[in-house]
C-alpha cells in the first residue's frame, strides 16, 4: 500500500508503527460558525481513508480536535453577544449533527483546546527551558530558526519565510519578536473581555498551533502514523506543529503527512472560503440536497485532487448513486425469488477480478476514481445476469456483500439508499401499477401511458424489468 507523503513529496510504502494499528490525527474545525463544504471536504476525505484502513482490517485510533478559542472565536462571541464557551458548544453540536448526516464515523476522540490548558502551559514551559521559546510582555514565541528543518514540509527556505512574514505583521508585533518568522505559542490577554487563563506569563490563551501538538502527543504518542488536514494547513500550521513537537520530544512527530485538495466554486474555480464569502454551509445544503449525494460527490474524487462544486456535478453524483441503488434492487429482487440458481463461473471470476482491481486502486494512495471505475465496469455484467431466467444466486449474494462493503468506504449506507419510505398513498400506487401491468398485457398502450403519467404526477418513477414492474418515489 502506498500513500503520498507531503513531507517527501512522493508516494511511499505505508508501514504502521504498530502492525494492525494506525494512530491518525486530523485537524478539526475552528467552531465559530457552521462548517462549509470546503471544511467538509477534509472531514469526508479522511473519513474515507479511515474507512478503507478499517476495511483492510486495521484498528484506527482517530483523533480530531475542536479549536474552541482563538481570535475568530472571540470576535464572533462579541458579535453574537455571548461567551466563547457557549459559542463553541453551539457550533460543536451543529458540527456533530451535520457530520452525522454525512455518515462520518465518530472520532475515537474529539479533544478541545480549552480542556487542555494545563498541558499546553506545561508544553510551552518545556520549550522555554530548552531554549526554543521566549517570553515578551506576556506573549510567548517560538524561535523558528532554532529548529533546523523549519520550512521543509511546505518546501520553503528561511529567506522566503522571512519575506512573507514581514508582510503580515505590524510594527508592534515586530518589535516584540526576535525574528519575523517566530510564531506565538501563548498570547497575553489584551482586552478585559477576552477569555483568558492564568499562566506563568500572566493571563492569556494558547496560540493556534500549540494545541494540536499537545493533543496529538497526549492522546496518540510522540510519533504517530498519519497527520491529515487541508492543503492550506501545510504552512504555517503543520510546519509549526512539527517544529514544536520535535523540539520538545526529540523524536520524529509524524511518519506520513496527508493533505486534501480544496473545494472550488464557479467558472473561475475560486477556492471556497469564509473570507471570500463564496461558501455554502453543510447545515443549509442538506436541507435541500440528499446528504448521501453530497457525501458521495465529495468522496468520489481522490483526496489530493481539487473538487469543483456545482449543481451539475451534484446531479451527476446522484445519477451514479441511482445506478447503484437500481443494481441493489435488481439483486434483492432475484435473491428473494423462489427460483433455482444456475452457476455462472464467468460471473464469479468477474466479481473476484473487480475486488482485486478495487483494492489495487485504493492501495495506490486511495485512488477512488479508479476504484469506482472497476465497480462501474462490473455493473452491466451484474445487471445482465440479474435479468436472466435463472441467475447465479451465490455469485449475486457474494457481489452484494462486497458491494455494500465497497460503498460503505465512501460513506454510503446501502440500507438507507434502497429503503422505500412508506406513504399514505402506497395502496393507490400499487393499484395503479397493477392496472398498468394489465393494460400492457392487453396491449392497451394508451391506458398504460395514461397511468404512467398519473404516477409521475404523484412523484413516482416506474421501472419495467424482466422480472416485473417496480416503482420508487422521485
Amino acid at each position: 500500500m502506498k500513500v503520498f507523503n507531503t513531507l517527501t513529496r512522493q508516494k511511499e510504502d505505508f508501514k504502521p508503527i504498530t502492525p494492525g494499528q494506525i494512530n491518525m490525527y486530523v485537524c478539526g474545525p475552528t467552531v465559530y460558525n457552521y462548517i462549509h463544504i470546503g471544511n467538509a471536504r477534509s472531514v469526508i476525505a479522511f473519513d474515507t481513508i479511515r474507512r478503507y484502513f478499517e476495511y483492510k482490517g486495521y484498528k484506527v485510533n482517530y483523533v480530531s480536535n475542536f479549536t474552541d478559542v482563538d481570535d475568530k472565536m472571540i470576535n464572533e462571541a462579541r458579535e453574537e453577544h455571548t461567551t466563547v464557551p457557549k459559542l463553541a458548544d453551539k457550533y460543536i453540536r451543529a458540527y456533530l449533527e451535520d457530520t452525522e448526516a454525512l455518515n462520518i464515523e465518530k472520532a475515537t476522540l474529539h479533544p478541545r483546546a480549552t480542556h487542555e490548558i494545563s498541558e499546553i502551559i506545561a508544553f510551552v514551559e518545556d520549550l522555554i527551558k530548552k531554549g526554543y521559546a521566549y517570553e515578551v510582555d506576556g506573549d510567548v514565541y517560538y524561535r523558528a530558526k532554532k529548529f533546523p528543518n523549519y520550512g521543509e514540509l511546505s518546501d520553503q527556505n528561511i529567506e522566503q519565510l522571512e519575506e512573507g512574514a514581514s508582510e503580515h505583521i505590524n510594527d508592534e508585533e515586530q518589535n516584540r519578536k526576535e525574528d519575523p518568522i517566530d510564531f506565538a505559542l501563548w498570547k497575553a490577554q489584551k482586552e478585559e473581555d477576552e477569555i483568558a487563563w492564568d499562566s506563568p506569563w500572566g493571563k492569556g490563551r494558547p496560540g493556534w498551533h500549540i494545541e494540536c501538538s499537545v493533543m496529538s502527543t497526549k492522546y496518540l504518542g510522540d510519533t504517530i502514523d498519519i497527520h491529515g488536514g487541508g492543503q492550506d494547513l501545510e504552512f504555517p500550521h503543520h510546519e509549526n506543529e512539527i517544529a514544536q513537537s520535535e523540539a520538545k520530544t526529540g523524536k520524529k512527530f509524524v511518519n506520513y503527512w496527508l493533505h486534501n485538495g480544496f473545494v472550488t466554486v464557479g467558472k473561475k474555480e475560486e477556492k471556497m472560503s469564509k473570507s471570500l464569502h463564496n461558501f455554502v454551509t453543510v447545515h443549509d445544503l442538506i436541507k435541500t440536497v440528499d446528504p448521501q449525494v453530497l457525501r458521495f460527490f465529495m468522496a468520489s474524487v481522490q483526496y489530493r485532487r481539487q473538487i469543483n462544486y456545482s449543481e451539475e456535478n451534484l446531479a451527476q453524483a446522484k445519477t451514479i448513486l441511482d445506478r447503484f441503488k437500481n443494481t441493489l434492487l435488481n439483486i434483492n429482487y432475484r435473491l428473494e425469488e423462489d427460483t433455482e440458481t444456475k452457476a455462472d463461473p464467468k460471473l464469479t471470476e468477474a466479481i473476484a477480478n473487480t475486488k482485486v482491481e478495487f483494492e489495487k486502486a485504493m492501495d495506490d494512495d486511495f485512488n477512488v476514481q479508479n476504484a469506482l471505475a472497476a465497480i462501474y465496469d462490473l455493473l452491466p455484467i451484474i445487471n445482465a445476469n440479474a435479468a436472466l431466467d435463472n441467475v447465479d444466486k451465490d455469485a449475486l449474494s457474494n457481489f452484494k456483500e462486497e458491494f455494500i462493503k465497497w460503498l460503505s468506504i465512501f460513506g454510503i449506507d446501502c440500507e438507507k439508499l434502497i429503503k422505500k419510505e412508506a406513504g399514505a398513498d402506497d395502496d393507490k400506487i400499487d393499484a395503479l401499477v397493477k392496472e398498468r401491468d394489465e393494460a400492457r398485457k392487453n396491449k392497451d398502450w394508451a391506458r398504460s401511458d395514461e397511468i404512467r403519467d398519473q404516477l409521475k404526477d404523484l412523484g413516482v418513477t416506474i421501472q419495467d424489468t424482466p422480472q416485473g414492474t417496480r416503482w420508487t418515489r422521485e
